[in-house]
């Protein structure tokens, strides 16, 4: 079976049905028909007539029907439906259907229907001359000796003839000659010729000859192939190669460049040809080191320098020279070489380090001794007399020892990681031949750390600037620290010098020891707190340890986190609600009333505006924004309603404002009714216009110290900071009249300013974005760090 997958599915299908069939017939006796055809039949051709050997009615074939179980697509033989004759469907090889010298037989399984039978055809193909045997070469070549021996024996080429039986090889002819002989000899694969020598070669009377081998079929008519095959006749090599001497002695400098010619053999033989031509080369049993340093034209006979030449290696060499012929077989005549080599100041000092301390605390002492070292050159004399120093600048010398060419590396200065954490030593020994050779060595010496910086911060004290309302537990800051040192020695942590009582406000602080990261337990709040000092401490691990502290200032600045406050009207609840009566004949521009309120942040957070946020008649009311005064735009008429409800919005300027409202009733009254109650009124107004007077007096005179304290401090720090005189001036702002109450720096470009905010008043106007709050202040951000929070 094939080795296809397809091919071998196939084939147990077949298998598989034929099987099938046999089950069927049972025992049915089944017969069996022998037909024979020569291999070169044409396709067409019939081989038998099948239904008739079968004893079938040919007039029945259309009932029954005939096939070839065919073993493969490409069936060899068919079988004609109408006539039942088995044909020859395509060309037959009988060398491509059966391999090999035997009988070729064809077995076919021929199927017959209604009712089923199967038939075995047995066709057997007999071979025809259609092949010429062949050689695998068209000409072979001999090269023989005129010495050799008759009776010896060449094999000769095999030729192939894929014909079987008679039509194979029958025999090989060789052509007439007087020396050679053809000798057969049957192998296992067919008849093996051999060419025999029959008379001795004599190379001057013939140098060459020529010869020719026909292998011959046995078929009719016969076919044949032919082998030419050439046979050269070598001459005989008699004479041995010879020297003029047999031995030789030379000298050389051991620093004789590479390919320098040394020395040239020569050797001479009278043979003639090849046999006369010689060629040189090296003995087989010399040392390694001799192929290494010497080499040997093959042709001239020339020694040449190969390798370096030293004498401290070896100071003679010994050198077998083979001077041998072309000859078959070559002939080969020796010879020895003396090679003496002459000293020369070709060594280098050598430096060896024979202990190293390559890791030196850089706290030693100068005088210890880091490395020993010990020098040496293999020359002798003053090649070998060796002077060594340091070359580059480095805090340390050679010292030598009682010893000669033996020193040890010593400090000869203090030493700072810090400033140097490696040190490359380089040593140079120069010997006193001419020319004079040095050697370079270097050490590389790692300086380790001890601990000898303290952490240090970049500047002290620290600034940071702190918004309030931070979150409780966060990051607000941070501090850092660095130390020059290396490892442990330079691993910081930080801590809160915390001193004095527990409700002090470092018990509100906690600072990470690894890094310094600095967290509030609790959310500052600038109206109560304006301003802290603490210190921190950073100490490294090493052992002992070191240490520094730094103060740090906080400066808490303000955020817009307090609504206005409503003064005035104040119910006696509490709420922001008042009742206005006026007359029904006052005239537009009649003050009504005042809304006064109050912001305790500062700068634009505490300025307010105000603006009607409700009013039953807006051509009756007007709102002065700024002072919160409401004044009438009109006289009263006789339709309009003798109650108005206005509410009055308050507002801050800060970037999320906030703001209150406040509720005025305003009563129209006839002007009788009106001066009868203003008798009533005027006592509990005044009284209580009294104790509001009182307390916003309190209140400004509170905030007012408070702020003068605050830029008194500020401008006796900034003082002590430089020794220059700096001037600090408002910019000027014409419409401001209102009374200084608030402050908060901020910075623009190269300057630094302190806004002045007003405290609201009765008749006060600020105009915002104007410069009359701006105080302006040197930047002196040279000696100190400034942090926003």
């Amino acid at each position: 079976m094939g080795t296809d997958p397809k091919t071998r599915t196939r084939d147990c299908y077949w298998v598989s049905f034929h099987l099938s069939l046999l089950l069927l017939l049972g025992k049915q006796a089944l017969a069996q028909i022998r037909y024979s055809i020569p291999e070169e039949v044409e396709v067409g051709a019939v081989v038998g007539n099948v239904a008739k050997d079968l004893g079938l009615d040919v007039a029945s074939l259309t009932d029954r029907r005939l096939r070839v179980v065919a073993e493969s697509k490409d069936a060899v033989f068919e079988v004609n439906q109408n006539n039942g004759a088995l044909y020859v469907h395509r060309h037959i090889d009988r060398e491509e259907l059966c391999r090999g010298s035997g009988a070729c037989l064809m077995e076919l399984k021929v199927l017959v229907e209604n009712p089923l039978e199967i038939h075995y055809v047995m066709v057997e193909i007999t071979d025809v001359n259609d092949h010429s045997p062949i050689f695998p070469e068209r000409e072979q070549i001999f090269e023989i000796a005129e010495h050799i021996l008759p009776g010896k024996r060449f094999q000769l080429h095999t030729a192939r003839d894929p014909d079987a039986g008679i039509n194979s090889i029958r025999t090989y002819i060789l052509s007439s000659n007087d020396h050679f002989e053809i000798n057969i000899r049957q192998g296992d694969s067919g008849k093996i010729p051999f060419l025999v020598l029959k008379k001795p070669l004599d190379r001057e009377q013939k140098s060459k000859h020529t010869l020719l081998v026909t292998a011959v079929d046995g078929g009719k008519p016969q076919k044949s192939g032919t082998l030419n095959v050439s046979i050269i006749v070598l001459d005989s090599n008699d004479n041995i190669p010879m020297f003029g001497q047999e031995i030789y002695q030379i000298s050389i400098q051991e620093n004789v460049p590479v390919g320098t010619s040394v020395f040239r053999m020569n050797a001479t033989d009278p043979d003639e040809g090849s046999n006369k031509e010689i060629e040189y080369n090296l003995g087989k049993t010399l040392k390694k080191k001799v192929y290494d340093i010497f080499e040997l034209d093959n042709l001239t006979g020339e020694i040449r320098v190969k390798g370096a030449v030293d004498y401290e290696e070896n100071d003679i060499y010994e050198l077998d020279i083979e001077a041998s012929d072309k000859g078959t077989p070559p002939l080969t005549g020796e010879c020895r070489v003396i090679i003496k080599i002459i000293d020369a100041n070709d060594n280098p000092p050598e430096i060896e380090v024979t202990s190293l301390s390559n890791t030196v605390s850089e706290d030693v002492k100068p005088g210890t001794i880091i490395s020993l070292i010990t020098m040496r050159d293999k020359d002798s004399g003053v090649n070998g007399k060796i002077i060594s120093h340091i070359t580059n600048d480095v805090p340390f010398e050679l010292k030598a020892s009682y010893k000669e060419n033996v020193y040890s590396v010593v400090t000869k200065a203090p030493l700072d990681r810090e400033k140097v954490s490696q040190y490359e030593i380089t040593i140079k020994a120069t010997d006193c031949g001419e020319p004079p050779l040095s050697t370079f060595k270097t050490l590389n010496i790692q300086i380790s750390d001890v601990n000898d910086n303290r952490p240090q911060f970049e500047q002290n004290p620290l600034r940071f600037y702190l918004v309030e309302n931070n979150i409780a537990g966060a990051i607000i800051f941070s501090v850092s620290a660095t130390d020059n040192d290396l490892d442990d020695n330079a691993a910081i942590s930080y801590q809160i010098m915390r001193e004095g009582s527990q409700n002090d406000i470092k018990s509100f602080l906690n600072i990470n020891s690894d890094n310094g990261h600095i967290s509030a337990l609790k959310s500052f709040d600038f109206e109560t707190l304006k301003t802290f000092q603490f210190q921190v401490v950073a100490t490294d691990s090493g052992t002992p340890s070191l240490s520094s502290n730094v103060t740090v200032n906080v400066f808490i600045l303000d955020q817009n986190d307090n609504a206005p406050v409503i003064l005035y009207p104040v119910s006696s609840n509490g709420s922001a609600e008042g009742v206005e009566e006026i007359p029904r004949n006052v005239n537009a521009g009649h003050l009504v009333t005042k809304v006064r309120a109050y912001d305790a942040d500062i700068g634009y957070n505490g300025w307010l505006l105000f603006s009607l946020q409700e009013v039953t008649d807006h051509s009756l009311f007007g709102l002065d924004r700024y002072t919160g005064q409401i004044r009438t735009l009109r006289s009263f008429t006789e339709t309009d309603e003798a109650e108005h409800k206005l509410v009055i919005l308050v507002k801050d300027n800060g970037n999320v404002s906030l703001s209150a409202t406040a509720t005025v009733i305003v009563r129209v009254v006839e002007p009788k009714e009106a001066f009868a109650a203003s008798d009533v009124k005027s006592s509990a107004k005044d009284e209580e216009e009294n104790n509001v007077t009182l307390y916003l007096m309190i209140t400004l005179g509170s905030v007012s110290l408070l702020f003068v304290i605050t830029i008194i401090v500020l401008i006796a720090m900034q003082c002590s900071k430089s020794s220059t005189d700096y001037t600090s001036k408002y910019l000027q702002e014409t419409n401001y009249d209102g009374t200084l109450c608030h402050s908060i720096q901020y910075r623009s470009g190269d300057k630094r300013y302190m806004l002045v905010g007003p405290r609201m008043s009765i008749g006060s106007t600020i105009v915002p974005g104007s410069n009359a709050n701006t105080l302006v202040l040197p930047d002196r951000r040279g000696t100190s760090e400034e942090v926003r929070g």
